[in-house]
């Protein structure tokens, strides 16, 4: 890997200083061996994009670039596809499907005879037949599996030859398109039913459209896991099934109600869902277009003995859970701590997601999790168990202990998204996490009085070991604060590195365009227009600038995000909210925030604590030492003290990219041109040297009231260099988010959780620094120890933890001690009365001895 060096003065604006420069070679500028690699490389690309496409065809070649035509994404707009690309290497609509099936794909690009044959491969595995309409459209039946993520299949058109493949999205089934969802309406009925005063009707609606029949079959399957009968990563595995029908040849009128009754030979069966087929279909049958319920605690079907006492059955299976818990081994130490405050698990985006059963976002409606008004989930489950760790907060932004309140954050000893490779227990994305602790919940809390049994396993974890992650920011034109807060100014045009990290593996990329303002003049300045990151064997992900969105690609394959916000993909997560905002995750809890504002996008990388000392580039090395930040790839630190503008810039400038390196995708003729064949630092292009306000400009009296607080330099800078309010207004507003982002990212000092004395009460639940906690005893006890503790600065609590003794044992205990004290002043006046006898009789015998002696 090389990096070209290109020198060029430029107007920088630096803040810090820069001391103890270390030498640290990382790559080398003389690697002949490496040049020549580039040479070849680059002189193949060009013999490539010569090359005329021919007849080559992309049977069971998609994704490959071939002699002569290309059968990668990028050639539809490089316009040098293989013949028969887009029927070979199809799209499908819709692109998503819950993970459970039954959703129709029709496959773009591709037309066949109504008589035609379709066979339908997915994942080399499961065969089904494909369906073709009227019209000749084919469709595939996505099937049901125990896995999310892109899932690729293949398809047959002769019975024989499966030489066409494509992919679509399986997903979460709590993140499939509600539109194809069955509604069980009133879930609390339906999760209680057999409980004290649940009973009735159970009912449940459906959007009749969009299963073509007149009459339909209304069917439950279960869920569970059972012990393997063959070899597998895990002894057991899981086993979704049709178990019985509710109705058969039910009319299709969109909704459908009935009165569950007990079945006692499906009660091994708890968890489940309801499936909606076109009558037509036989009982269970398998790849069929179909509708499915959420999954539930099918309490509606469970035994008699339920029924009949509801408490008594869940407690003893809240005690058999209780001894099953006790055998299995311990997932709690490995789970990452939670946030401290509400503005910590929202900031640390690369490690935290909000957890959507109580967002406050969408009006902390947290059943589950009473007087709470947020929770959020660890995106990555633990390696060894594949557990997740979940935080909820209250209304001041206080981290909740189940210590305190059954409401408190609860972790999971199976997260609830599922984590890779998945499909084995306890890995299987929500199915696992509802059998290991939602069903358990329900048993000892919800249906019986145990409630501690099941907190005793799902302790809150609290936050004293957690650490917040540091941030950096490329904002504006072009202004960069490092992790370790240094600013400064860089205006280079080309590709460049904003992090590498040889140890873990990390790689982010940032390509910089020159300004244009919405009049089309140029301006000499820069911005960012893309990043590229990847993260040891993940995806290569990049997100570009496209008109007034965000586009995002997949290994060089445009991302849709019309049907999905978050995808699950290789070692990576992408999550877009919406068309102006993207974050990127990986598996090591660092992420990578896009955001786009007037046309300008704002790049916010965030590492955490693991990533000390072992990051460099354009956002420095990150070790809370701004000096060092400006290190060079051959290990030489600048210092701001003394640093000249052209050496500040040589600096960005030999960040540039090698060719040979590069994670971006070049698949317009405009890219090729500006970036793929000139070097990857534009050493033609010359920022503007200095800027220059006359005081009788108009824009100078409204930059000025605009510009102001932290963050005014930029704002002014960039108003002056684009002659623009609205770019300096957005280098403005980026420069505040990031502030308010390393506002709620600040550390905090917990003293860990305090218990309320028994048989008394504590007057509050922060235990933050600062924080003082009073105890009281309840009437008929007397305190001990400390009445109030507060929490250090070293993390800390002052005094002693009290306990209550009630007014009877004081009694006793003052009682038996005036018992104790008399008897000690019994023995001692006998002991005393004794030694003074024996002295007298010692007296005495020697008188008589002397006596004698006379």
């Amino acid at each position: 890997m090389t990096f070209e060096t290109i020198c060029i003065s430029e107007t920088v604006s630096v803040k810090g200083r820069f001391t103890q420069p270390q030498v640290l070679t990382v790559f080398s500028n003389q690697n002949m061996r490496t040049h020549v690699k580039e040479f070849l490389f680059f002189w193949r690309i060009l013999i490539f994009l010569s090359s005329k496409t021919s007849g080559l065809t992309c049977s069971s070649k998609c994704g490959s670039t071939l002699e002569e035509c290309s059968c990668q994404a990028t050639c539809l707009s490089l316009t040098n596809c293989c013949t028969d690309y887009n029927q070979t290497c199809f799209q499908v609509s819709p692109y998503s499907s819950s993970m459970l099936g039954g959703r129709a794909l029709r496959i773009l690009g591709l037309t066949l005879p109504s008589d035609g044959s379709l066979l339908c491969r997915f994942k080399g595995e499961t065969e089904q037949q494909g369906i073709v309409d009227e019209e000749g459209h084919p469709y595939c039946i996505s099937p049901l599996l125990y896995e999310t993520g892109w899932i690729s299949f293949d398809v047959s058109t002769d019975g024989a030859n499966f030489d066409r493949s494509g992919e679509y999205l399986s997903v979460h089934p709590n993140k499939a398109d509600p539109s194809y969802q069955v509604t069980l309406v009133n879930s609390t009925l339906w999760q209680n039913y057999g409980t004290p005063n649940m009973a009735g009707q159970l009912s449940m609606t459906w959007n009749s459209s969009l299963v073509e029949s007149e009459n339909v079959n209304v069917e439950l399957w279960g869920y569970r896991e059972v012990n393997r009968n063959t070899a597998g990563p895990s002894p057991l595995q899981a086993e979704i099934r049709y178990l019985y029908s509710l109705g058969r040849n039910v009319p299709n009128t969109g909704d459908f109600s009935f009165i569950p009754e007990p079945r006692e030979e499906f009660s091994v069966w708890e968890l489940g869902n309801i499936r909606i087929t076109a009558s037509s279909k036989s009982e269970g049958e398998r790849y069929v277009q179909a509708l499915w319920s959420e999954g539930h605690v099918l309490a509606w079907h469970l035994e008699p003995s339920f029924r009949e006492d509801s408490s008594g059955w869940a407690e003893k299976k809240c005690r058999q859970w209780d001894d099953l818990e006790k055998k299995l081994p311990n997932f709690l130490d490995e789970l990452i701590q939670c946030p401290c405050t509400l503005a910590q698990a929202r900031a640390d985006t690369g490690r935290f997601h909000t957890d959507y059963s109580c967002n406050i976002e969408t009006g902390s409606v947290c059943t589950n999790h009473p007087g709470r008004v947020h929770c959020v989930r660890a995106i990555q489950a633990s390696s060894s168990h594949g557990s997740g760790q979940q935080c909820c907060y209250d209304h001041t932004g206080a981290l909740i202990l189940t210590g305190d309140s059954v409401g408190g954050s609860t972790p999971d000893r199976a997260h609830n998204w599922g984590s890779s490779p998945y499909r084995e227990p306890p890995r299987v994305p929500g199915y696992s996490h509802w059998l290991y602790d939602v069903k358990s919940f329900c048993y000892c809390c919800l249906w019986s009085d145990l409630c501690h049994i099941y907190l005793n396993h799902r302790p809150s974890s609290g936050c004293c070991r957690y650490q917040p992650p540091r941030a950096g920011v490329v904002f504006g034109n072009l202004h960069f604060i490092t992790f370790d807060g240094l600013s400064y100014t860089f205006s280079g045009r080309g590709e460049y590195y904003l992090v590498f990290s040889a140890d873990r593996e990390l790689r982010v990329q940032a390509r910089t365009e020159q300004l244009k303002l919405k009049n089309g003049t140029l301006v000499q300045a820069t911005q960012l227009s893309s990043l590229a990151m990847k993260e040891n064997s993940s995806d290569v992900i990049e997100v570009r600038t496209a008109d007034d969105h965000l586009q995002v690609l997949r290994n060089k394959k445009i991302m849709p995000f019309t049907e999905q916000r978050w995808m699950d993909l290789q070692g990576v997560f992408v999550f877009a909210p919406c068309p102006q905002k993207v974050t990127v995750i990986f598996s090591s809890g660092a992420a990578v925030e896009l955001r786009l504002h007037e046309g300008s996008m704002v790049a916010t990388v965030l590492l955490p604590a693991e990533f000390s000392n072992h990051t460099l580039g354009l956002l420095g090395r990150m070790n809370s030492d701004p000096t060092d930040d400006l290190m060079t790839q051959s290990g030489k630190v600048i210092s701001s003290a003394n640093a000249t503008l052209g050496e500040i810039f040589t600096f960005g400038a030999r960040w540039n990219i090698s060719k040979m390196s590069s994670l971006f995708t070049y698949d317009s003729q405009y890219l090729l041109d500006s970036y793929f064949f000139p070097s990857s630092h534009d050493s033609a292009f010359v920022p503007a040297y200095s800027l220059h306000a006359k005081p009788d400009d108009p824009l100078v009296a409204d930059m000025l009231s605009m510009c102001l607080g932290e963050g005014a330099q930029f704002c002014i800078h960039d108003t002056l260099i684009s002659q623009s309010l609205a770019v300096g207004n957005a280098t403005l507003r980026a420069h505040q988010h990031h502030q308010a982002l390393m506002e709620a990212l600040q550390p905090v000092v917990s003293c860990g959780w305090l218990p309320t004395p028994r048989n008394g009460r504590k007057n509050g639940t922060h235990y933050l620094q600062g924080k003082t906690l009073g105890f009281t005893c309840n009437e008929g006890y007397i305190l001990y120890k400390s009445t109030e503790r507060t929490c250090l600065e070293e993390g800390m609590w002052t005094g002693e933890q009290p306990y209550c003794i009630s007014d009877d044992k004081v009694g006793f205990i003052l009682g038996a001690f005036g018992s104790l004290s008399a008897l000690v002043a019994m023995g001692l006046t006998l002991k005393l009365h004794n030694r003074k006898q024996a002295r007298e009789r010692k007296v005495e015998s020697l008188e008589m001895v002397t006596q004698a002696q006379i």
